[in-house]
């Protein structure tokens, strides 16, 4: 808010224009030194006990507001979460036309999210729709961790790996496949 519109609150926080406190003044005074400095009131913290405003050129101050916003959103790092949506009837030519997909987007940094859609009786076989999952990750070639292991969720079953390093698997005499983490290595 600017100006006359920070009229609402009795007394204020006053920061003047060389950035100084200048203590707790009331409003109607603190508009008055704004104006006689060529400036705006304008106010900074609403939320504050007494609200805390600042004489500033409020173009300066929009201006510099924004490009702090700009920095912020460019240093983060977006990761996209790219989807791979499959049957437990996709064909094995089907599945490699996904499985260069999911290395392509493993190789640019996003994370890949499975969804295996049941239709009709087949959610009453989930371990059909596993079985594509295990076929995809077998002959993946990039590194990759598993975020989420494939779950079922409704009419669908969903997995979420991401870019890293591959989890260790071993065999048991069954010929059951387990994760095994070296206890020497970071969680």
């Amino acid at each position: 808010m600017i100006n006359e519109k920070c009229l609402r609150f009795p007394d204020v926080r006053l920061i003047d224009a060389q950035g100084k406190q200048a203590g707790i003044v009331r409003t109607m005074e603190a508009l008055k030194m704004a104006r006689e400095a060529g400036l705006d009131l304008v106010l900074v913290a609403p939320n504050a006990d007494p609200p805390v405003c600042k004489i500033v050129d409020y173009g300066k101050h929009k201006y510099e507001q924004d490009k702090k916003q700009k920095e912020a959103k460019a240093k983060r790092k977006v990761q996209d979460v790219k989807g791979i949506k499959l049957t437990p009837s996709t064909s094995v030519g089907d599945l490699e036309v996904r499985l260069k997909r999911v290395t392509k987007f493993l190789t640019e940094g996003h994370k890949v999210k499975f969804t295996v859609r049941f239709r009709s009786r087949e959610h009453t076989h989930p371990e059909i729709a596993e079985a594509k999952l295990n076929w995809i990750l077998e002959r993946l070639e990039v590194p990759y961790q598993i975020d989420k292991p494939a779950g079922i969720e409704g009419r669908q079953m969903t997995m979420v790996i991401s870019p890293g390093k591959v989890t260790a698997k071993k065999e048991t005499k069954n010929g059951e496949v387990q994760d095994v983490q070296d206890s020497g290595e970071e969680v």
